[in-house]
């Protein structure tokens, strides 16, 4: 990609040289010999970064600065300061200037502080672009233009139509409920109610009341009935989120009531007649839960006509930049704080981490950012200590030094969640890149941290 900077400067000879160190690490240059020239430039072509002299006659470069501040904020500018005076730094900072070089001129340094405003520039782009498209890239309230979710709104769009059952999985935290919303809302159950249960969440022996509700008597606090969950969500849908954790003396019910299209409430004479459609969600691999006598066969292949992966946040690309800035722009209007992006060391971070927890953990780390944060953007050090840290699950085994060199489980490590990054996320095609049993990788992911809750 094309960068193009402007050099501001009314000596010939020192424009030149700044002319040829740029040009010869590939940045295309435009030269103005006055901040006058320099401005007419600013408006009239596409430039990623101006670099001016600070000392010229006529418009000085501090004010050319301050105009380019005003009417181009986009457009990092240096200022070139002589004898490298502090006064004159600070002032140049002040007027909104992204970095200043002192004379002499060293032409690495000079290099490096272009490049690093030209990383500036088109990281600002980016999230400019990223935040423009949030709107057109939403499905049913869902942030996401990364192919996996591309992949993803396009399986809800034909599924949801139908009246298949449908089994949402993904690790936790990476918005399985929005994903079952969506179902629900671009079906034709939408007028009917959404109902969600917590199978986790409800006591085992209050779980099955409350699918099928009681008759009144049922039990010693039974004084009244009660409509269950099922005749609740009558003409819509029922959600059974973290159905993986569903006791076993339940799930024999649940098969009935689905197989039967009828509930019988706990003490009740008579079966009811049910008109709903399952969307079931966990985060737990029920392949495996099957093979182990955890999950009722019968019962799975009754929930699971139609699966739905939802990929992990690691796997969304540019989501996760997408996904930060609409948290930023809604926890800085709550924290009544003018925080409006990112810088690039923190994008970069964000980009690199692997977000075990997910969008979750993603909206913590910002959440935190914004609160912690001192300027208008979220800078490296306002992140979480493990994103700052964070190394990469790319398995690199480079250099001589004993020191340098990882252990063979840090390999090992690197290598799983490497794989983990390639499938999106599917264990099962994980366990068999790997040549693990599903029990294998389940206990390694546990013990990096990638099955957490958080």
């Amino acid at each position: 990609m094309e960068r193009r900077v402007l050099i501001v400067d009314d000596e010939p000879d020192m424009a030149a040289l700044i002319d040829a160190a740029l040009r010869a690490v590939g940045i295309d240059t435009l030269v103005a010999t006055s901040a006058d020239e320099g401005l007419a430039l600013v408006a009239a072509e596409e430039l990623d970064t101006v670099l001016t002299d600070l000392q010229m006659p006529g418009m000085s470069g501090l004010e050319l600065c301050e105009r380019i501040v005003a009417s181009r904020p986009d457009i990092p500018v240096i200022v070139v300061t002589a004898h490298g005076t502090l006064e004159a730094a600070i002032g140049a900072i002040r007027a909104g200037a992204y970095d200043f070089v002192q004379k002499p001129i060293k032409i690495e340094t000079l290099q490096l502080t272009v490049e690093r405003a030209l990383r500036h520039h088109g990281l600002a782009d980016e999230v400019k672009r990223l935040r423009e498209a949030v709107l057109p890239a939403t499905f049913e309230g869902i942030v996401g233009q990364s192919a996996p979710m591309r992949q993803l709104f396009d399986l809800v769009t034909r599924v949801a139509p139908t009246e298949a059952s449908v089994l949402i999985t993904g690790e936790s935290g990476t918005g399985k409920e929005l994903i079952a919303r969506a179902v629900h809302q671009r079906s034709r159950r939408h007028a009917g109610a959404f109902v969600a249960v917590n199978c986790a969440a409800v006591p085992e022996p209050l779980l099955e009341s409350e699918l099928f509700g009681h008759a009144r008597g049922a039990f010693t606090d039974a004084k009244s009935a009660r409509t269950g969950l099922f005749l609740q969500a009558s003409g819509g849908t029922l959600f059974l989120d973290e159905i993986g954790e569903l006791p076993l003396s339940v799930q024999p019910k649940l098969l009935r009531a689905l197989q039967e299209r009828t509930v019988r409430p706990v003490g009740g004479d008579h079966e009811i007649p049910i008109d709903v459609r399952i969307v079931a969600a966990t985060n737990r691999d029920l392949d495996a839960d099957v093979d182990e006598q955890r999950f009722r066969e019968d019962l799975y292949y009754r929930i699971n006509v139609v699966r739905v992966e939802v990929p992990p946040l690691r796997a969304r690309g540019s989501d996760i930049l997408v996904l930060a800035q609409q948290a930023i722009a809604r926890f800085a209007r709550s924290a009544g704080k003018a925080v409006t992006g990112i810088a690039d060391p923190a994008a970069r971070l964000l980009l690199a981490y692997d977000w075990p927890g997910n969008v979750r953990e993603l909206l913590n780390a910002v959440e935190r950012a914004v609160a912690l944060t001192r300027f208008t953007e979220i800078a490296a050090d306002d992140l979480p200590e493990k994103v700052r840290d964070h190394k990469s699950s790319h398995v690199i085994v480079a250099g001589d030094d004993p020191d340098q060199l990882p252990t063979m489980d840090e390999v090992e490590r690197r290598y799983v969640l490497r794989v983990m990054e390639a499938v999106h996320g599917n264990k099962a095609l994980a366990a068999r890149v790997l040549g693990f049993d599903r029990k294998t990788l389940y206990r390694k992911l546990e013990r990096y941290g990638v099955l957490s809750d958080s």
